[in-house]
């Protein structure tokens, strides 16, 4: 005969937490939205009857009693990127505190893909959309936002359901080119960013800037575009070496970029930074690790996910949005030397 199996036992309740811990249900409804702060020894005590009950919140009856999906849509454009997993793990850490979980789709750096992706998440019916860095005209991301808040990164934008915010990326580049220039190096080329890319105008500006301050004629033939990855990063460096462009420093908007210059650099012979200094953008994970360590600017990865996520909080909550993001600063490593040509 078989032997008959014991009911399993219910789950347990919220009004089980609320027993164990000596508190009300309303209190540990609370203490679960963090929505309405709950004094230090409650807070303990509810979460120490959660661990002891294994106690699970009903996400779907949370969901369907706030009238929200407690999910957040992310654009992305490059999903391999060191860059954006960086902003997109701050994001989700934040997020996550508040009990949204992320839905995120890559937008591949295009304004159609990208159009696609906001009306697919809306169709999803998402709380709000993250767009990372987008590619989309201000009047289009309005118009979008009727139906579901919008942060966007990478522009200042302000409406009803908008909220974007960016950094200076011109002075950024402007610190890369000035330490270059403080070594003694004039001739410096530079890996762009994609055309049209508001990060990458940027960039190219401080760069052309800090070229003027020093009395450095722009030379046009020492610029080639990298599109923010390493293949074309790699590819545009030896463009500039085949072409016979001389050259003794290399800047490139972003360390992906670098990183690629730097493969080129070497199959032709170059040594970094003996015989060619390089500077990255963005100090990603990976940039301290290469060989030698990439001297970059620093962006504020950590600080630009978290701010994306508070402001998406702001915009669910309708209450006021204060971004405070640390500016860019320069890490110096092992990738530049001074220039005894000069």
């Amino acid at each position: 005969m078989s032997e008959i199996q014991s009911p399993a036992a219910p789950p347990p309740t919220l009004e089980d937490v609320a027993a164990l811990a000596g508190v009300s249900t309303s209190t540990v409804s609370r203490f679960l939205s963090g929505a309405v702060p709950v004094s230090e020894p409650r807070s303990k005590r509810i979460q120490a009857a959660i661990d002891a009950l294994q106690f699970t919140p009903n996400l779907l009856a949370q969901s369907l009693k706030k009238g929200r999906a407690m999910t957040i849509g992310v654009i992305a454009h490059n999903m391999t990127s060191q860059y954006f997993s960086t902003i997109l793990t701050h994001i989700e850490h934040a997020l996550g505190e508040a009990g949204y979980a992320l839905l995120i789709v890559t937008g591949h750096w295009s304004e159609t893909i990208e159009a696609q992706r906001i009306a697919l998440l809306t169709a999803r019916r998402v709380d709000g959309i993250i767009l990372l860095e987008g590619r989309l005209p201000d009047e289009q991301i309005l118009h979008h936002a009727r139906k579901t808040p919008i942060v966007v990164t990478g522009r200042q934008l302000v409406g009803e359901q908008v909220y974007g915010f960016k950094l200076d990326h011109r002075a950024g580049a402007l610190l890369a080119v000035e330490h270059l220039l403080q070594q003694g190096h004039r001739r410096i080329a530079y890996i762009d960013g994609p055309p049209g890319h508001g990060d990458a105008t940027a960039r190219l500006s401080g760069y052309q800037q800090a070229l003027a301050q020093y009395g450095v004629p722009f030379d046009p033939d020492l610029v080639a575009c990298g599109n923010f990855q390493q293949a074309d990063g790699h590819a545009a460096t030896t463009r500039l070496l085949s072409q016979g462009r001389a050259f003794t420093a290399l800047f490139a908007a972003n360390d992906e970029s670098a990183f690629g210059a730097r493969l080129a650099l070497f199959e032709q012979g170059f040594r970094v930074p003996d015989d060619i200094s390089v500077v990255g953008f963005d100090d990603i994970p990976g940039a301290a690790f290469t060989t030698p360590p990439l001297t970059t600017v620093r962006q504020p990865l950590a600080e630009i996910g978290a701010a994306a996520a508070n402001a998406m909080l702001g915009l669910l909550s309708k209450r006021p949005i204060a971004i405070d993001i640390p500016p860019f600063g320069l890490q110096v490593r092992r990738s530049t030397k001074l220039c005894l040509a000069s």
